[in-house]
């Protein structure tokens, strides 16, 4: 129980201290190296520092006194204590794997092999040990465990993952803990980010020519995924049973030491392993025994035909794993390595595959024919796919997704009945096929790509898929065939293609062009450019949901001609705008303005917040009521995606000519980057100025009114003049909404927020979101209209066509002339337009400032005073009885700002 318990971990390591103490059995099991290991690496405030025990480790980490230590150097020992369990760890923390290097050699050895036979025989099939890639290397010389000591002693580097936290250690450290540790399964090296730590060790290895293809080259640095890695572990360390991300392929080449290597090939789950596929986003979770214990206590039981292939990787080897094969790693000794993933024009599909949403295909990647439930056997046989008789044995073994394949002896019941093996293992009765036509078949065909769940464990997340695909798009024509195929598994982009064809026929556009196939950008909602137009279709979080974004878009841009806002002429024009239909096989395009209710929205009956009486019923204000409604809640629990999946509102614009600023943002001389701050000063003002539409109170029904705190003092001087707006109240019950369980949603978000800063995310927010407010006679000011989304790819610049010569840029209306800070000088690059108002919103214009200050300006001061001084505004307003609040932090620009 004690483990259940949910307690700090300082904590938890004085209790073990104390109960410990209650009987020699616990006090044997409470000293048990594991144990402190696990609270060790959990609880990591900074590099480790081994101290010889991981009791040890775990108490120096705490900073206790040195008499705390005395308990660690006087071991009590027990007469007549019997654990077959901890005997079997203690085996295998001190087994010697000197002889352990015998195979049968089942992976065919090649030297100097020339790359047209290695993409003939092998990329793509099966694995081989090639000798001679790394014969030139000066990594062959310099990489051992002395000369790197010398030279990056003090660096740190990334160790194989224990927790959740990234665990690191000095290199002297660690070369001290792999001489001293005696650990069942030691920690090793494994760090994606030793180019950093150490950049002299990238210029000791190339890439061997037989992989040099790789179709991330594309990305840049920072934006590619993790794909090389530095390997160094002490005898009996390695990898456990896995499938490399992503169904990417790898090299691995030795430098010192010897690796011991078995493989299955894809859908052959190892024994002792068990697959977990999430049924809500696909993520495949897989457990198993470690590296060591799987080849003492699960190899020997297997019969030759239930084996894997296998061999002894010996220094200046170097292996290929094809995509899809389980492999498991075990160092013979202390070994030195270097490995790299790639997706080359063998596996693209394969990894296209992996990141497209759902759960079937990925379980099917993973586990094979185990994978499927009954429904999805009868699918294969209706389809007529050769499939063995034998499908009822496999009935004990599939686990609606849970897929155990195998439990070893020692935890069997019996442990004399040697068959319990080979009954639980079978996959070679029935044939499964690792063909990309095959695995597609499982793709659940209802998944919206840019709305359903993103599955964690993806090596790269949505918009930078999309982005991946646009770039090798522009980059490869070449590839153009491959990467439709890819796009039509990843993205749908063929059904995508379709609808955008039927809406350019009903406005009589030009049908879009080979190369205009693709959606173009990163954003929510899938875009196209058609010869002279762009072709958005609305599908972010459902159908609801962009019903209300188009709406709101619609409303806006009928504001500012209504005002005649000078803002009208740096938005590209709005020339038509509907909703596309399938019904029965037939698609129907319903043009709407955004006023009144289209009969085809009005005949689902699921709208759950509109507002009849007004012109855009579809506005900002029955958004924001959406958007409250939903607040806090996880896409499953809205159930709002899964609505009438077959409806798309859309909208065509003008087409933009130039470069959006993101594609220039390196290139760019100093005058125009501070030239774009002023246009953005400027328009962002005019923006701002927009008047709003009327906000009924009796049209903003709020399912959760407001709780004012009672311990503040200014409430009791002031009480009278408090007057919460309608719309403020909507606000504040929406982000009170949000509140729930914040900081699950920023961890699941991704890595691009910083752990340190979920932490403190509490600290950021007040007891009630009314402290944002400019609570007394401020309060009732007009909201503001803010486009919430002011990024780097959502800013056109045109370029001038010869310097020294007056430039025009097309607009809405005519031609108006370029934008320019210093009107006597001329740039190479002028803002045009703003771009992508779906998601507009109403609020304090700070939230404008920050995408801008952060994602445009990069946090440049410069740029940052540049626009305030165009804005021509304090974005700030100045609060009245300040010094009656007690806690006035949260009126601060930063805590607004968070």
């Amino acid at each position: 129980m004690l483990f259940m318990l949910n307690i700090t971990v300082p904590f938890m390591q004085f209790s073990i201290c104390l109960v410990l103490l209650v009987c020699s059995v616990i006090y044997i099991l409470c000293n048990e190296e594991p144990l402190w290991m696990s609270l060790c690496l959990n609880n990591v405030k900074r590099h480790i520092e081994y101290q010889g025990s991981w009791k040890k480790t775990a108490l120096h980490q705490l900073d206790l006194p040195y008499q705390y230590y005395e308990t660690c150097k006087r071991p009590l020992h027990f007469n007549g204590f019997n654990s077959l369990f901890l005997y079997r760890r203690l085996y295998r923390c001190y087994t010697s794997l000197n002889g352990f290097s015998f195979d049968g050699g089942t992976i065919e050895r090649k030297e100097n092999i020339y790359l047209e036979e290695f993409q003939r025989d092998y990329d793509g099939q099966k694995p081989v040990l090639i000798s001679g890639l790394s014969d030139n290397w000066p990594a062959r010389k310099s990489w051992t465990t002395e000369q790197l000591s010398a030279k990056y002693g003090d660096a740190k580097f990334r160790l194989s993952q224990r927790s959740s936290q990234k665990i690191t250690m000095k290199f002297k450290d660690y070369l001290s803990y792999m001489q001293i540790q005696h650990d069942e399964d030691p920690l090793y090296i494994f760090d994606e980010k030793f180019g950093d730590s150490a950049p002299d060790l990238l210029k000791d290895y190339t890439v061997p020519h037989l992989f040099q293809e790789d179709y991330f080259d594309i990305l840049d640095s920072e934006k590619r995924p993790p794909f090389r890695w530095l390997i160094i572990g002490p005898e009996r360390s390695g990898a456990s049973w896995h499938v490399d991300p992503a169904l990417t392929s790898a090299w691995n080449t030795l430098i010192s030491g010897r690796k011991r290597w078995a493989l299955y090939p894809p859908g052959r789950v190892p024994s002792g392993v068990t697959v977990h596929v999430n049924e809500e986003d696909g993520d495949v979770n897989i457990d198993g025994p470690s590296s060591l214990q799987w080849w003492l206590d699960f190899y020997p039981l297997l019969t030759d035909a239930e084996k894997p292939i296998e061999c002894t990787q010996l220094p200046g080897e170097t292996i290929f794993v094809p995509s899809g094969w389980w492999h498991c790693v075990l160092n013979l000794e202390t070994t030195i390595a270097v490995t790299q993933n790639f997706v080359n024009s063998k596996n693209f599909e394969f990894v296209c595959l992996d990141m497209s949403p759902g759960y079937r295909h990925k379980g099917v990647c993973r586990a094979g024919v185990l994978a499927l439930d009954e429904g999805s056997f009868e699918d294969l046989k209706k389809n007529g796919l050769c499939l063995d008789n034998k499908l009822s044995s496999f009935d004990a073994t599939r686990k609606e997704k849970r897929l155990k394949i195998c439990q070893p002896l020692e935890d069997s019941e019996n442990e004399n009945d040697t068959n319990s093996l080979s009954k639980c293992h079978g996959l070679g009765s029935l044939e499964f096929s690792y063909d990309i036509n095959f695995l597609a078949m499982f793709l659940d065909k209802e998944r919206d790509h840019y709305n359903s769940l993103w599955a964690s464990g993806n090596c790269i997340g949505q918009r930078e898929m999309r982005e991946w695909l646009w770039k090798l798009w522009l980059g490869r024509p070449e590839l153009r065939d491959l990467i439709w195929k890819g796009a039509c598994i990843a993205l749908n982009a063929g059904k995508w293609f379709e609808r955008v064809g039927e809406i350019c026929s009903f406005h009589g556009l030009p049908s879009p062009l080979h190369d205009e196939k693709l959606p173009v950008g990163t954003g929510s909602n899938p875009v196209y450019l058609v010869a002279d137009y762009a072709i958005k279709i609305f599908v972010e979080d459902g159908l609801e949901a962009s019903l209300y974004g188009l709406g709101t878009e619609l409303e806006f841009y009928s504001l500012l001609h209504k005002v005649n806002s000078p803002l009208k002429n740096y938005i590209p024009g709005v020339l038509a705008s509907g909703i596309l239909l399938f019904e029965n096989g037939l698609y129907t395009v319903f043009p709407w303005d955004g006023k009144g209710i289209p009969e085809v929205i009005a005949n689902c009956n699921f709208i759950s917040i509109i507002h009849k009486k007004t012109d855009f019923p579809f506005g900002i204000w029955s958004k924001k009521q959406f958007e409250c409604q939903n607040a806090g809640m996880s896409p499953c629990e809205s159930g709002n995606s899964g609505k009438c999946s077959l409806i798309w509102p859309y909208i065509v614009t003008k087409r933009c000519r130039g470069n959006i600023y993101a594609e220039l943002r390196d290139t760019l001389p100093w005058e125009d980057t501070l030239n774009l701050a002023s246009f953005l000063g400027e328009k962002l003002h005019n923006l701002h100025i927009v008047p709003c539409p009327s906000s009924n109170a009796s049209l903003l029904r709020v399912g959760e009114q407001i709780e004012l705190p009672h311990d503040n003092r200014f409430l009791e001087i002031a009480a009278d003049k408090i007057h919460i707006a309608a719309e403020w109240n909507l606000f504040i019950s929406t982000l009170n909404r949000k509140r729930k369980d914040l900081s699950d949603l920023l961890t699941k978000w991704g890595d691009p927020i910083p752990r340190k800063l979920i932490e403190k995310v509490a600290e950021y927010i007040p007891h009630d979101f009314a402290e944002f407010l400019d609570i007394f006679e401020e309060v009732c000011k007009s909201c503001t209209w803010v486009h919430s989304d002011v990024m780097d790819d959502n800013i056109y610049m045109t370029q001038c066509s010869s310097a020294g010569s007056t430039c025009h840029l097309l607009a809405e209306d005519g031609y108006v002339n370029c934008y320019s800070s210093n009107r006597g000088q001329k740039h190479s690059w002028h803002p045009s337009h703003i771009l992508d108002f779906s998601n507009l919103s109403i609020g304090d214009p700070i939230l404008d400032l920050i995408p801008i200050h952060l994602d445009i300006f990069r946090g440049d001061s410069r740029l940052l005073k540049q626009f305030l001084k165009s804005y021509g505004l304090a974005l700030g307003r100045k609060r009245s009885l300040n010094e009656l609040v007690k806690d006035n932090r949260f009126h601060r620009l930063s805590y607004r700002a968070m």
